[in-house]
C-alpha cells in the first residue's frame, strides 16, 4: 500500500528513483538533485513510513512527506511559474534567492532540506566510521562534543528552523543553524555558507506527534536513526 501512495505522489520521478535506490537519494545523486530544474518532483522516501519507529512514529513520517514535504514542491512550482529563477537549477536557485523571493526561498529550501534530510535517516542503527569519526574530533574535539554543540543548536532555534553540519568552503566542518526553511547554501541569505552532510529539522511538524513540546527528546531519539554512511558519504562527495 505504501507503494501505491508513493507513486501517486512522486509520479514517474518517484518511479525513476525507486527503480534506482541512487537517483536522488545517494550522496552520488544530491549533485542531480541541485542541477535538477521545475518542474520539482517529490521523491519517494526511501524507506516505509514505519521504518524509524520508535524513534519517529509512522504517522509523523507519512505527514511530514506525503504532506508538508508534497506542499512544498507544489507551492514551489508554483512560484517559479514566470520568475526569473524559473530557468535555473535547484542549486542556482538557492544561491541566488533573496528575502524578496519569499515564496521560492520558503519553498526551494524545503525541497532541499527535506530531500538531504530523508536519506540521513535509515532504519538500521549505523555507526561513523573511523574516517568520519576523526574528521568530526579534528573540528570538534570528540564526537560527544559534536553531539552536543549540534544538540544545542538543534536547541537554540528559535521556533521552526534547521541545525546542520556543514562543509565550509575550506574544507573544514561546522555547525550552524538556519530559520524556517533557509539552508547554508542560499548564499544571500545566510551568515555561514556550506555544503550540509547532515541536517536537523527542528520544526513542531517534524516531532510533535510523538514528542509533544520535548525537543530535546526528540533531538536525542534523533541519533538514534542518523545514517552515517550516508553522511560520510556527503563529506567525501564535497571533498572530491
Amino acid at each position: 500500500m505504501h507503494k501505491r501512495e508513493f507513486l501517486k505522489v512522486a509520479g514517474l520521478a518517484g518511479l525513476a528513483a525507486m527503480a534506482d535506490p541512487k537517483g536522488l537519494f545517494a550522496a552520488e545523486g544530491s549533485k542531480t538533485l541541485l542541477t535538477e530544474k521545475a518542474p520539482f518532483t517529490l521523491p519517494p522516501l526511501p524507506y516505509a513510513f514505519d521504518a524509524l519507529e520508535p524513534n519517529i512514529d509512522k504517522l509523523t513520517m507519512e505527514i511530514h512527506h506525503d504532506k508538508h514535504h508534497a506542499a512544498y514542491v507544489k507551492n514551489l512550482n508554483d512560484a517559479l511559474k514566470g520568475n526569473a529563477l524559473e530557468s535555473q537549477t535547484l542549486e542556482g536557485i538557492l544561491a541566488k534567492v533573496t528575502a524578496k523571493d519569499a515564496a521560492i526561498r520558503n519553498n526551494g529550501g524545503g525541497h532541499y532540506n527535506h530531500s538531504l534530510f530523508w536519506t540521513i535517516l535509515s532504519p538500521k542503527a549505523t555507526t561513523p566510521s573511523a574516517k568520519l569519526s576523526a574528521a568530526i574530533n579534528k573540528a570538534f574535539g570528540s564526537f560527544d562534543t559534536f553531539k552536543q554543540k549540534f544538540g544545542d543548536a538543534a536547541k537554540g532555534v528559535f521556533g521552526s528552523g534547521w541545525a546542520w553540519l556543514i562543509v565550509k568552503k575550506d574544507g573544514s566542518l561546522a555547525i550552524t543553524s538556519t530559520p524556517n526553511q533557509d539552508n547554508p547554501l542560499m548564499l544571500q541569505l545566510v551568515k555561514e555558507p556550506g555544503t550540509p552532510i547532515l541536517g536537523l529539522d527542528v520544526w513542531e511538524h517534524a516531532y510533535y506527534l510523538k514528542h509533544q513540546n520535548k525537543r530535546p527528546d526528540y533531538i536525542a531519539a534523533f541519533w538514534n536513526a542518523v545514517n552515517w554512511d550516508e553522511v560520510e558519504k556527503r563529506l567525501n562527495a564535497v571533498k572530491k
